[in-house]
C-alpha cells in the first residue's frame, strides 16, 4: 500500500529520530511509521465494490440541520474514508468539516469504531469485519445559523445543498472512478434545480438522482426553494441553458423583458467568444435573498450565484455586480474544461496548486466584464466606469507591488483563507483576479497591435477553449500551453510579456493605455462608483485622503499604505468623531477636502481620543477613463456585441 506522508508528521519523526525521546533513547527507523498518515494514495482504477448510496434529509430548515445517511460497499479489512478537503473553485483546503457532527458507522446492527487520522483530520480509519460487504455512515451537517459561523446555506424558504459538505468517499481511488447514487428529501413546497438528472420523485418530496461518478456529484450542487422560477435562456437549442431562481418572496421573481433579453444574449455572446460549449445542458442557480448568503462558484454544467432581493425588481439600478453570472458562466470554459495542470487532482484530498490562477480566475474576471457588456447586462459606459475603478486600484492603491507579484498572490486563498486583511493595498489579496484581468487586457491590445487590428483576445479564446465542443472532460494546461496558443494567434515573445507582468513587481495598470484609454480624475464619483459605494455603505476618499469610511458611524474601513491618512497615523478600526471642529459627517469631510487646506480631525482609537491633522491639499479625486486622441479605441471594440 502506498502511503501519503504528512510533511508535519515527517518533520516530527525526523526531529525525534535525531534528538531522541524523553529517556534519551534514539527512536528506531521502524518506529517512524507511528508518525505517518496512513491514507492510501489515489489510484486510477474503477472502485470494485459497487455504487455508493447517499441520502440527505434537508427538511429541518428551522434549525438548518441536514441529516445524512450513506451506504458504502466495501470489503473486509482496513478502510479509510475521506471528507472532501480541497474544493475546486475554492482554491484552498477549506472543506467545512467543522460543521460535521454525530459521525456513526455501522455494519448491519454492529457499531464500528473509527479513528480520525492524527495528521489528516479529514480522514477516518475503520476496520471492516470479515463477511461485511456494506457499511452505513450517518452524521449531521450543521449548516451555519448565524453569519459569523459562515455563509448561510438554508433558510425557511430556500437552501443551497453542496454535496461536498454531506458526503464521504473511500480513499485510494480517483473520484471519477467511484459511482454514487444520491437522493434528497426536500421540504414540502420546495422546487429543486441542479445539473443532475432525477430518476424519480416521491410523495414526501424525496428526489432520486441518476447514478454518476463522485466528481460529477460534487460538481452538481442544488438550489431549492419555496419561491422558484426557471427561464429558458437558449430557446430551441438541443443543449439547454436555464436560469433557475429562488427568492425570499414571490414578487422578487418578476424579471423584466429587458433583463431576460440580456441573459439570453449572454449565452449567445459566450458561444461567439469561445466557439464551443462544454456541457450537455447548463443550469444557472441564482438566489435573490438577503437571508441566504450570496455566492459565486463555478461548476462544469452549472454555477451557484447570489444577488440582492431587488435584483430584478430594481433592474435599472442594480447593475453593480451584474457581471457575476457572466463570470461564473465563463468558468465552464476557463477553470472547468481547461484547468491548470496543478489544479487537476485525482481526488479532493490531494493538495492543489494555484500557480495558474491568473489564467483560471484572471482571464475569467476579464471575460465576465466583457461578456456582461456585450450581452447588455451592463452598458458599455458602465463597463468602462467599472474598469476605471480597477485601473485606479492598480495605479494608485497597490503599493504592495513593491514587494509582491501577481503570481505570489495565487497562494492567498491558502495563506489568508479569504479573511479580511489589515492593509490590503500593501499586503495584496488575491490580485490574480483583477490584476490578472488587467494583464489579459494588455494581451488583447498586443494581439490587436501585432495583427493590424484584425485579431484580438477572441481568437485566443476560440483556439484555447473552443476545442472539443460538447465534451466536459478536463483538459489541463501549463504556462507553456498558454504561450504556444498565443503564438499561434500572433507570433511574439509571449513568455517574456507574461512573465514581466505576472512574476514582476510592476503594476499591471498600463494595459488600459494600450487599448486607447487613460486614467483621469474628477471631483465626483462616476455613476457606477456612486452605486457601488451606496451598496457598500462606504464613503470613498481613497484617492484623496487615502482612506475609506463607513458612512453610518465614521469607522475607517481601509487605509492606503503610505497615503496621507496613513502617514498621519490613522488606521483601520479607528473612528472619525469631528472634522474641523464639527461633528463628523460624510458631507463635512467632503467639503473640507474640496477646500484644499489641511484638515483637522478628532479620532477615537479604542478608549483614546486624539487630534489629528492631515496636510492634504489635492481636492477630491475619483477615477474615470478618457480617450487618448489619435489611438485605436480597442476597449470599445472589445466591449461591443459580436
Amino acid at each position: 500500500m502506498i502511503l501519503r506522508t504528512s510533511v508535519t508528521a515527517l518533520a516530527l519523526a525526523v526531529g525525534m529520530a535525531v534528538f531522541g525521546n524523553a529517556q534519551g533513547m534514539a527512536i528506531k527507523d521502524a518506529d517512524l511509521t507511528q508518525w505517518q498518515s496512513k491514507v492510501p494514495a489515489p489510484v486510477n482504477q474503477p472502485y470494485p465494490y459497487g455504487t455508493m448510496r447517499l441520502q440527505v434529509d434537508t427538511t429541518d430548515t428551522t434549525r438548518r440541520i441536514f441529516k445524512v445517511r450513506q451506504d458504502i460497499p466495501v470489503r473486509a479489512g482496513p478502510l479509510t474514508l475521506l471528507y472532501p478537503k480541497w474544493l475546486p473553485g475554492n482554491h484552498a483546503p477549506n472543506g467545512p468539516i467543522n460543521k460535521v457532527a454525530g459521525i456513526r458507522f455501522r455494519a448491519g446492527n454492529q457499531t464500528l469504531q473509527w479513528k480520525r487520522d492524527p495528521y489528516d483530520v479529514y480522514a477516518f480509519h475503520l476496520e471492516v469485519p470479515q463477511g461485511v460487504t456494506n457499511i452505513t455512515a450517518e452524521f449531521e451537517y450543521l449548516s451555519p445559523s448565524a453569519r459569523e459561523q459562515g455563509r448561510i446555506t438554508a433558510t425557511q424558504d430556500m437552501l443551497n445543498l453542496q454535496w461536498n459538505a454531506v458526503a464521504l468517499y473511500p480513499a485510494g481511488y480517483y473520484v471519477r472512478q467511484i459511482p454514487v447514487q444520491a437522493s434528497v428529501k426536500y421540504p414540502q413546497g420546495f422546487t429543486a434545480a441542479t445539473a443532475l438528472s432525477s430518476s424519480s420523485k416521491d410523495a414526501d418530496n424525496t428526489v432520486r438522482y441518476e447514478t454518476v461518478p463522485f466528481d460529477t456529484l460534487i460538481d452538481s450542487p442544488v438550489y431549492a426553494g419555496r419561491y422558484f422560477k426557471s427561464w429558458d435562456l437558449d430557446p430551441g437549442s438541443k443543449t439547454p441553458v436555464r436560469l433557475n431562481v429562488v427568492a425570499d418572496a414571490p414578487e422578487q421573481l418578476e424579471m423584466p423583458d429587458e433583463a431576460l433579453r440580456a441573459h439570453r444574449a449572454l449565452v449567445t455572446q459566450a458561444y461567439k467568444a469561445f466557439g464551443s460549449h462544454h456541457y450537455d445542458h447548463y443550469e444557472f442557480l441564482l438566489s435573490l435573498s438577503d437571508q441566504m448568503g450570496g455566492n459565486g462558484l463555478e461548476h462544469h454544467r452549472s454555477s451557484e450565484n447570489g444577488h440582492d432581493p431587488d435584483h430584478f425588481t430594481n433592474w435599472k439600478g442594480s447593475f453593480v455586480g451584474r457581471d457575476l453570472l457572466a463570470h461564473e458562466f465563463a468558468h465552464s470554459w476557463d477553470g472547468k474544461f481547461r484547468r491548470g495542470a496543478d489544479l487537476t487532482t485525482p481526488d479532493y484530498n490531494t493538495p492543489m496548486g494555484n500557480t495558474l490562477l491568473w489564467v483560471y480566475e484572471g482571464q475569467t474576471q476579464f471575460w465576465g466584464n466583457v461578456l456582461a457588456a456585450r450581452s447588455g447586462l451592463v452598458s458599455q459606459d458602465q463597463a468602462k466606469d467599472a474598469a476605471a475603478i480597477v485601473v485606479s486600484t492598480y495605479a494608485d492603491e497597490r503599493p504592495g507591488f513593491g514587494w509582491r507579484s501577481i503570481a505570489d498572490t495565487t497562494f492567498d486563498p491558502i495563506i489568508n483563507k479569504r479573511s479580511p486583511q489589515a492593509n490590503t493595498g500593501y499586503q495584496l489579496s488575491e490580485d490574480y483576479y483583477r490584476g490578472g484581468q488587467m494583464v489579459w487586457l494588455a494581451v488583447h491590445a498586443k494581439i490587436a497591435e501585432l495583427t493590424g487590428e484584425r485579431k484580438g483576445i477572441d481568437e485566443f479564446a476560440r483556439a484555447f477553449f473552443g476545442v472539443d465542443s460538447g465534451s466536459w472532460d478536463v483538459r489541463p494546461y501549463t504556462f507553456e500551453d498558454v504561450v504556444a496558443t498565443l503564438n499561434s494567434v500572433a507570433p511574439f515573445d509571449w513568455a517574456t510579456f507574461l512573465r514581466e507582468r505576472i512574476d514582476g513587481t510592476r503594476s499591471p495598470a498600463d494595459g488600459i493605455i494600450a487599448n486607447g484609454w487613460r486614467l483621469a480624475y474628477r471631483d465626483k464619483p462616476n455613476d457606477y462608483q456612486k452605486a457601488a459605494l451606496g451598496e457598500s455603505k462606504t464613503a470613498n476618499f481613497a484617492l484623496s485622503l487615502g482612506m475609506n469610511i463607513a458612512t453610518a458611524d465614521g469607522r475607517i474601513n481601509s487605509v492606503v499604505w503610505d497615503g496621507p491618512a496613513f502617514n498621519a497615523g490613522l488606521g483601520i478600526g479607528q473612528t472619525l468623531l469631528a472634522v474641523n471642529g464639527m461633528a463628523y459627517t460624510k458631507d463635512r469631510l467632503e467639503t473640507a477636502v474640496r477646500a484644499k487646506q489641511p484638515i483637522r480631525l478628532v479620532v477615537r482609537n479604542g478608549e483614546v481620543v486624539r487630534d489629528v491633522t492631515i496636510d492634504y491639499r489635492g481636492g477630491l479625486r475619483y477615477p474615470v477613463l478618457e480617450r487618448i486622441p489619435g489611438t485605436p479605441d480597442r476597449l470599445s471594440a472589445l466591449l461591443a456585441p459580436r
